[in-house]
């Protein structure tokens, strides 16, 4: 069962307080595991057992997603803020310098954990970040259709499409090549965590400047690409591998954006090796 944790951070205009709702599985050395945007903690549920029999692994929903609190309201959904964030998180847990690793947003999350040497190890799944202009404007325009959809579906709509394989399909494909994978169950709760992320638009906004432009030369970093990704194109990974010239950049056959739903064993291996080397 997900826990809750309440706990102090420190921004520019002094200490504030949020809660943070999260899974915490298995034993070792901690993982934290950091979702997309519109997503949930559940996006990992298809590699949490795996990665759980040889981690410790706190998969955790961020600020304003999922069921975690938002931001207070003098905070902005940035990097500057978000990373504080989970750094405190995790020393609230007793979890400090865990392993990371992160999927789209969270990917880029991790790296910046990484830049700022709270974590061992990165892994990054097809990270933000690394976008041209053009390519940041069709993603950010893809994500914001996929909201608009999840809020003007009626409840009943969604509900009925998510029993379906091609109501599946035309719920998720933008983020998963391999749709039917995922259960009725998740897609439906999936979903309603996008219709309902009260952190969306601010996330958003926060991400239109951002550029990932910093080497991170002390720590282990992986960073792995769907070539499905249909959202975050797979040449991106070599703009990454640019930046982060002693990054493993790993290819992720017939993965979407997700890729953790498309093949789990995959990814798990891919996570758990990256973290091996912390």
């Amino acid at each position: 069962m997900p826990a809750r944790i309440a706990f102090d951070f420190e921004t520019p205009r002094g200490r504030r307080t949020t809660s943070l709702t999260y899974e915490r599985r298995g034993t070792g050395e901690p993982l934290l595991l950091l979702h997309g945007i519109g997503h949930h903690w559940q996006a990992w549920e298809p590699v949490l057992d795996v990665l759980a029999a040889e981690r410790d692994v706190i998969a955790v929903d961020l600020p304003g997603f999922g069921a975690s609190d938002g931001l207070p309201p003098d905070c902005a959904y940035d990097l500057a803020t978000v990373v504080p964030v989970l750094t405190a998180f995790c020393a609230a847990l007793g979890a400090e310098r865990p392993h990371v690793a992160g999927n789209s947003l969270g990917g880029l999350l991790a790296l910046r954990l990484g830049h700022e040497k709270a974590v061992r190890s990165v892994t990054a799944l097809s990270p933000a970040g690394f976008w041209s202009e053009s390519e940041r404007r069709y993603a950010f325009g893809t994500l914001r259709a996929m909201r608009g959809a999840a809020l003007s579906l009626p409840l009943p709509l969604i509900e009925r499409l998510s029993r379906t394989p091609a109501g599946r399909t035309a719920l998720t494909s933008t983020i998963y090549a391999r749709p039917g994978r995922r259960s009725p169950e998740a897609v439906l709760a999936e979903t309603l965590a996008l219709r309902e992320a009260t952190g969306f638009h601010q996330t958003l906004a926060a991400g239109r400047t951002v550029l990932f432009q910093d080497d991170i030369p002390s720590l282990p970093v992986t960073v792995a690409w769907g070539t499905r990704d249909r959202l975050l194109l797979r040449r991106q990974g070599v703009r990454a591998k640019r930046t982060l010239p002693g990054a493993r950049l790993v290819r992720l056959p017939g993965c979407g954006h997700v890729p953790m739903n498309d093949d789990p064993a995959l990814v798990a291996r891919v996570i758990l090796d990256g973290s091996a080397t912390g």
